[in-house]
């Protein structure tokens, strides 16, 4: 189809369009058009969507040039980059990323480490199956002040855990996790990690949290926590860097070393009673793989009998579960403080996004085999990178959270070669900046901290049906729209 559209004097483009998204395929025949110079990214998303071309409403696109999104008109673009009137564009369209708007914040006590969510869309809701319910969505939120605390979609505290004296925390909880909708694990610088027994009153609008199993094995703060609901089974990433794995089940733990136990080295006078007797018990491997502090653990997204750790010795390491052992080592060029896995469709490895000290986040390939360890560096932020989600509807966005005030995302279909300054780990790979940046709500109306001073971001989660929450040294839990972030329809 190679024809001008009649309401668009003037000079004109001939323009290829071209997608990945099998849905959303365009016939041989109308694949190139003639349109306005001076049309930009509305326009050419409202041709698509004509009754001529796709006939498919109202979905908005967005639209790559040799892997950048187009940001003005055609006209300006050929311009800008030397290009005449004849050339011909190729224009790859993608479903466009909305733009994550404020919807509320909670506040807490102290700083806020961790956030997780419970929906029917999220990891522990898929897991619990017929025993979560619509209208149960929870907010869980893990603080500086020791304490846990689940929220209703409303902002409304349910439950607190109990302190140190009843059963809970004696210092900073890190990292907490819904491991089903009766169920939750945390941990933190008291270097134990804790499975609790959560009961949800519909009546009351109130809940229970009881501890139930205490794991010790770690000798420093363990600061990332990873739960697999279906195996019961808990990694754990600890500040003597150590990486662990555990079972929520009493009957399925070893005995824990009595050395590790809280009171081991304590004398009679300071030691720490409670009022709750709470079974503990030791891990199912604790690896002792990192010289320096392990930073994070995830299982993989597919294969839960394989995980990924990284630490601020610079590695990278894959897992083997099973055996407890390491099977794969990649050095990259910083501190690493983060990690999540992304799925990625043909491939049986996932790609992994690693945040760093060094202000950037890069995208490996964990396989061995792989020709380049660097696919990808994000590039943006203005302090270190300490939280990444992916995506949960899709395979090629994710959200980070920074030391800098700011929570940023991305989308990986947009991408250009790196230039001298700005190469990958090993000098190689493309780099990608943020699609939409949003800060903390808190700080609206104030001066911007270049570094983050009194709003860093310290965990983040995204789900389908709640949106992006994030949390940090505000002392709120922050929730931005997630849901529509990128159109599916």
């Amino acid at each position: 189809m190679d024809e001008p559209m009649n309401d668009a004097p003037g000079a004109q483009v001939k323009v290829t369009f071209t997608t990945n998204e099998a849905d959303l395929q365009l016939p041989e025949e109308k694949r190139q058009l003639l349109v306005p110079a001076d049309i930009r990214r509305y326009g050419l998303s409202r041709i698509l969507n004509s009754d001529l071309m796709l006939d498919s409403g109202s979905i908005p696109f967005d639209f790559l040039v040799n892997g950048s999104f187009l940001q003005t008109s055609l006209e300006d673009y050929l311009n800008t980059n030397g290009l005449s009137l004849e050339t011909n564009l190729t224009l790859q369209y993608v479903r466009s990323l909305i733009p994550p708007v404020f919807e509320a914040s909670f506040e807490h006590d102290d700083w806020v480490s961790a956030v997780d969510v419970l929906t029917s869309t999220s990891p522990a809701g898929r897991w619990s199956g017929d025993n979560f319910s619509r209208g149960q969505e929870r907010i869980l939120s893990a603080s500086y002040d020791g304490l846990l605390r689940i929220w209703n979609a409303s902002g409304q505290v349910l439950v607190t855990s109990p302190s140190a004296s009843h059963g809970g925390h004696s210092a900073s909880i890190k990292a907490a996790k819904f491991i089903s909708s009766t169920q939750i694990a945390s941990t933190g610088m008291d270097r134990s990690i804790r499975v609790w027994k959560y009961t949800d009153s519909n009546i009351s609008g109130q809940g229970e949290l009881k501890p139930t199993l205490e794991l010790y094995g770690h000798r420093a703060s363990v600061d990332s926590l990873e739960v697999d609901g279906p195996s019961k089974r808990i990694l754990t990433a600890s500040a003597d860097g150590s990486v662990g794995l555990w079972s929520t089940s009493k009957s399925s733990s070893p005995e824990a070393d009595p050395s590790l136990l809280p009171n081991a080295h304590t004398s009679k006078r300071r030691k720490i009673t409670s009022s709750i007797t709470t079974p503990q018990r030791g891990p199912l491997f604790l690896m002792q793989i990192h010289n320096a502090p392990a930073t994070a653990a995830v299982f993989d997204p597919r294969d839960r009998t394989v995980g990924y750790s990284i630490s601020q010795d610079h590695t990278v390491k894959t897992l083997d579960l099973t055996t407890g052992s390491v099977v794969a080592n990649l050095t990259l060029s910083h501190s690493l403080l983060s990690l999540c896995a992304i799925s990625r469709s043909g491939s049986s490895a996932p790609l992994l996004a690693v945040g760093t000290s060094a202000r950037h986040i890069t995208l490996v390939d964990p396989r061995a085999s792989a020709a380049t360890t660097s696919v990808m560096t994000l590039r943006g932020h203005t302090n270190k990178v300490v939280a990444l989600a992916a995506n949960p509807e899709n395979e090629y966005s994710l959200v980070s959270g920074s030391h800098d005030g700011t929570c940023r995302i991305w989308d990986l279909r947009s991408v250009r070669p790196a230039s001298g300054g700005e190469s990958g780990e090993g000098g190689m790979g493309n780099v990608s900046e943020p699609v939409y940046v949003f800060e903390r709500e808190s700080r609206a109306g104030k001066k911007k901290a270049v570094a983050g001073e009194g709003a860093k971001v310290f965990g983040v989660v995204w789900d389908r049906e709640l949106g992006i929450l994030s949390g940090g040294e505000d002392k709120k839990v922050q929730v931005n729209r997630g849901r529509d972030v990128v159109k599916s329809d």
